[in-house]
C-alpha cells in the first residue's frame, strides 16, 4: 500500500513565508524526520518510514493557519521554524489512512514570493538547484525540495549524516541558470524525478541536490 509524508506550512492571514525560506524550511523539516530517534531502530515511527521509503517517496505540502495550526501541534510529528516559515512533517501514513487532522488541509494557496533576490549561497553550504524550465507552485516546489535533500541524505555517509544534523541541516535552494542546469546534470549529483502526479510531467527532473561531501 502507498503511504504519503505529509508537510504543513503555516500561512497566516498577514503573515505569509518567503518563498526561498519556505523551500529550505521543507528540505529541512525532511531531513530532521530522517534523522530522528523515532524513524529508525525500533523507533514509533520506523515501520511507516521503512514502508514509505520502501516505495515512491511521495510527499504532499498542504498549509493551515490559526487554530489549525495549534491542533497540528497535538498531533506527532517534527516542526522546524525558518526566518519566515514554520513548517510541521509528519510520519508517513497509506494514503487511505491519513488524520482527520491533515486530510481536511488545503493544498492550494501554497503561493509564496521573496520580497528580493535571494542571495549567493555561503560557499560550504550543500545547495538544492532548481530546474528553470519548470513551473511550479510553491507547495510542488516544497516537496520536490524535500525529495532532493532526501536523496542527498541517503547518499551521505553516516559521518557526513551527524555533521550535517549538527549544524542543523543548513542548506539552500535555488535556481539554477540554464547553463548550470546542464553542467549540473552531467555531474553524477543526485537527481529528482518526479512522478507526475501533479503540474509536471512524469520524469521531469526537478531538483539536483549539491552537497559539498558527494562527489561530483
Amino acid at each position: 500500500m502507498e503511504h504519503v509524508m505529509t508537510l504543513v506550512v503555516r500561512v497566516e492571514k498577514n503573515a505569509r513565508p518567503a518563498q526561498t525560506d519556505a523551500l529550505e524550511t521543507a528540505a529541512r523539516a525532511v531531513l530532521a524526520i530522517l534523522a530522528d530517534d523515532r524513524s529508525t531502530g525500533e523507533g514509533e515511527w520506523a515501520e511507516a518510514m521503512i514502508a514509505w521509503q520502501d516505495d515512491r517517496i511521495r510527499k504532499i505540502v498542504k498549509r493551515c493557519r490559526g487554530v489549525e495550526w495549534r491542533r497540528l501541534e497535538s498531533v506527532p510529528g517534527i516542526t522546524m521554524t525558518g526566518v519566515t516559515a514554520e513548517v510541521r512533517v509528519f510520519p508517513p501514513t497509506p494514503l487511505d489512512a491519513v488524520p482527520s487532522e491533515l486530510a481536511n488541509l488545503q493544498v492550494s494557496g501554497t503561493d509564496f514570493e521573496d520580497p528580493e533576490d535571494p542571495a549567493a549561497p555561503e560557499p560550504g553550504v550543500p545547495v538544492l538547484w532548481i530546474n528553470p524550465e519548470l513551473e511550479m507552485s510553491s507547495g510542488k516546489a516544497m516537496a520536490q525540495c524535500g525529495h532532493g535533500a532526501q536523496l542527498a541524505w541517503w547518499a551521505l555517509s553516516t559521518v557526513a549524516r551527524k555533521a550535517w544534523a549538527a549544524a542543523d541541516f543548513a542548506l539552500a535552494v535555488r535556481t539554477a541558470s540554464a547553463a548550470q542546469w546542464e553542467s549540473l546534470l552531467a555531474s553524477g549529483l543526485p537527481v529528482v524525478q518526479d512522478a507526475g502526479f501533479t503540474e509536471v510531467e512524469p520524469g521531469s527532473r526537478t531538483v539536483i541536490a549539491d552537497h559539498p561531501l558527494l562527489t561530483r
